[in-house]
């Protein structure tokens, strides 16, 4: 539950944060425009599966709940925001930045 309860609003800022970072090139034209749309094409599929991984770890922590040994739950429910950051860093790295 507290998984959840951190695990979803990171997800929501850091989408935020994916979904504003194409106004990062709005001055670019030419090649330099080009470059960062097709890095961000790339970036923007691997951070939804990346978000699809978080959410099949919310649900097999859920699943998790109704198991008698609190170890797989725990390590569920721990992976979970920390999958968000690492696909927020990902995505991040995958992105090409205009140069100004």
């Amino acid at each position: 539950m507290l998984s959840t309860l951190v695990t979803l609003p990171m997800a929501l800022i850091a989408t935020a944060f994916v979904g504003l970072s194409p106004m990062a090139c709005d001055p670019c034209d030419g090649a330099e425009l080009e470059r960062f749309e097709d890095s961000f094409d790339v970036a923007i599929n691997v951070y939804l599966v990346g978000l699809a991984l978080t959410a099949g770890l919310l649900i097999a922590d859920y699943v998790a709940t109704w198991q008698r040994r609190d170890t797989p739950r725990l390590i569920l429910a721990v992976l979970a925001p920390i999958s968000v950051f690492c696909d927020y860093l990902l995505f991040a790295g995958l992105l090409t930045e205009p140069t100004f």
